[in-house]
């Protein structure tokens, strides 16, 4: 159950209020949901933000890491931001993922391996445009992290 493009217009969505609840709330939630219903549902898909779950390897322990993140279709390939909701820190995941590139990611129940590339210049920006149509709320998100620029990556098959 989808209801894309239906709520993401709103601007709460890109709100500090909204990020500040959305960070506890919709991971959780969110990899429950996915898990539990084979990748058809998602809390995030209820407000337009597609979603994956991406399996990563710990920088530091070397173990698989679970993170419901949204997502673009770029081709045959997706794009995923290290948003973290506009925090001034990276998340452990786009971290790991920089890291440590091999990783797989889940849609709807199907897994496949990729490997992940951080976009720069002309390529990034290309991406964040694609971005920007899927969850346009990514444009409050990097307005918020001043400190950092917000890494994006492709993922392709590997």
């Amino acid at each position: 159950m989808r209801f894309t493009g239906r709520l993401r217009a709103f601007p709460l969505l890109g709100s500090v209020a909204f990020a500040s609840l959305g960070k506890r709330v919709f991971p959780r939630l969110d990899l429950g949901l996915q898990r539990a219903t084979g990748g058809r549902f998602s809390l995030s898909g209820t407000v337009g933000m597609p979603l994956l779950l991406l399996t990563t390897t710990g920088r530091r322990s070397g173990e698989p890491r679970v993170s419901p993140v949204t997502y673009a279709i770029d081709g045959e390939d997706l794009l995923v931001v290290g948003s973290n909701w506009g925090q001034q820190r990276h998340p452990a995941w786009a971290l790991n993922l920089r890291d440590r590139p091999h990783a797989v990611v889940e849609i709807n129940g199907r897994r496949r391996e990729v490997v992940a590339r951080v976009l720069h210049d002309a390529e990034r920006a290309a991406a964040w445009q694609l971005l920007l149509r899927v969850w346009p709320h990514f444009a409050a998100y990097e307005r918020r992290a001043t400190e950092r620029e917000l890494l994006v990556f492709r993922l392709s098959e590997g």
